[in-house]
């Protein structure tokens, strides 16, 4: 039976905890919020980018011929008369249907942001319609290009990835914190809407929001933890220790004979002049190994419209074909080809795959805004233009019931203080776990209690 005194400590207890997670989301809000809103927003210019794309580039990503495509070694070659410095072929992207163009893909140092340039070949007539940049598997475009990488690190590079993975690590224990402030503070808002303040109008609007999109603010949380530098390392780690590995093919072959193909480049290098660069039309051996793989593998069942080709990296290995429709159904296979026998020596097909492993691929996708089309788009670009509302109202909150001058606040370490010995047992080691899987989180937390500590002593 409770005592008046166990009472009041349970009381105490739980009014510590209920202060405590309003100043660590108070925190995240005020520090960590400008990142989550510049990822929100970026990220929702990405998904709509496709469409812009199509817009913008629609000469280099169509054509109107009419007629047979000539075959891809031909394309390839067409594509080489173009270069005016000699380029690595990395990979062929036939043209999908009737009206797309191919892409004949190089590695280019010269290309920004994505070190890959594509000429965009009519397949019949030959024609280039286009020369860009493209980047990942997506094959995104230089506008696509551009908003993705600020999206991920602001065009600063390496350095710039902190950002990303600070606003992802933050993101679902904000929505989280925000859940049981809502739960926990329920009966005292109640009673004070009653007042129908305008201060107390903006939070009910904040927390609804929230209410409305927490399990896609938990969603981009994880998905997004995937591409960072530091927690996604661990997230990697995780899984290939217990086999949530996604299945890939092998591209050793089982023989070392080598293939009977002369250097790709060999007929195409230091082509600088008119004259030079005619004899880049001439069609290698190499080429001529692209239309015999892409047959076997449509023989082995890769049957995507949308498909890549890369050639074989050195004596002993297999080229490579893959499927590259991320839609819905999703089209993923791969196999690997000897160029010597045009044999299939290895394959990893979609359906074989771990639930796992499906579930990690359409996760992505779904958080690229891929994997269902507009619909997807849509859903996306609702969940990132409400996130960026409800931290505009958070900070306006802010302001509207910030401290005046000279008035105190009670500070994070003193609501710990006041927790019993079993949650501050709990809270120790939740964050210590926490932040050791998500280094940034840590890092940024540490920062926190700083912060926090020279605001007591100061007060």
């Amino acid at each position: 039976m409770l005592t008046k005194s166990n009472t009041k400590t349970t009381e105490s207890s739980s009014n510590a905890m209920l202060l405590l997670i309003t100043r660590l989301h108070f925190y995240i809000g005020l520090f960590v919020g400008p990142f989550i809103f510049i990822a929100a927003l970026t990220g929702t210019l990405y998904v709509l980018s496709p469409q812009i794309e199509q817009a913008i580039y629609k000469e280099a990503l169509t054509t109107q011929s009419v007629g047979e495509n000539k075959p891809l070694a031909e394309q390839i070659a067409a594509a080489r008369s173009h270069l005016t410095s000699d380029l690595k072929l990395f990979a062929v992207r036939p043209a999908p249907k009737q009206g797309d163009t191919s892409r004949i893909m190089f590695l280019d140092s010269s290309a920004a942001l994505s070190g890959a340039r594509a000429l965009f070949i009519d397949p019949i007539t030959l024609e280039l319609r286009g020369n860009l940049p493209v980047y990942g598997t997506s094959g995104v475009l230089p506008l696509g290009m551009t908003i993705d990488f600020i999206h991920r690190q602001l065009l600063l590079g390496e350095v710039g990835r902190y950002y990303s993975e600070l606003a992802a690590s933050w993101l679902w224990i904000a929505a989280l914190g925000g859940l049981f402030l809502w739960y926990r503070g329920g009966k005292k808002n109640k009673a004070e809407f009653a007042a129908r303040t305008e201060r107390l109008r903006k939070r009910r609007r904040h927390y609804q929001l929230g209410l409305c999109i927490l399990l896609g603010l938990v969603f981009f949380s994880a998905t997004g933890l995937t591409w960072s530098k530091w927690a996604g390392g661990n997230i990697g780690a995780l899984r290939a220790n217990i086999g949530w590995v996604t299945p890939s093919v092998s591209l050793d072959l089982s023989k070392t004979t080598a293939v009977t193909t002369t250097d790709e480049h060999a007929d195409h290098r230091n082509h600088q002049t008119p004259n030079q660069q005619a004899k880049a039309t001439t069609i290698t051996n190499s080429d001529l190994l692209f239309d015999g793989v892409l047959k076997a593998a449509r023989d082995a069942g890769i049957n995507a419209n949308k498909v890549e080709i890369k050639p074989s990296k050195g004596e002993g290995k297999a080229w490579f074909v893959r499927e590259i429709d991320r839609s819905w159904p999703t089209q993923v296979d791969s196999v690997a080809v000897d160029a010597n026998t045009m044999t299939v020596t290895s394959r990893a097909d979609f359906a074989t795959f771990p639930i796992i492993a499906k579930l990690i691929r359409w996760g992505i996708d779904a958080h690229m805004g891929v994997l269902f089309g507009v619909i997807n788009q849509i859903v996306l670009a609702i969940f990132g233009i409400s996130l960026c509302l409800m931290i505009v109202w958070g900070y306006r909150m802010w302001w509207l019931r910030r401290p005046a001058a000279g008035a105190t606040s009670k500070p994070l370490l003193q609501a710990w203080g006041k927790l019993s010995s079993m949650q501050k047992t709990l809270t120790l080691l939740v964050a210590l776990i926490t932040g050791w899987c998500l280094p940034v989180m840590g890092a940024s937390l540490l920062i926190f209690l700083l912060i926090d500590i020279w605001r007591w002593k100061r007060q």
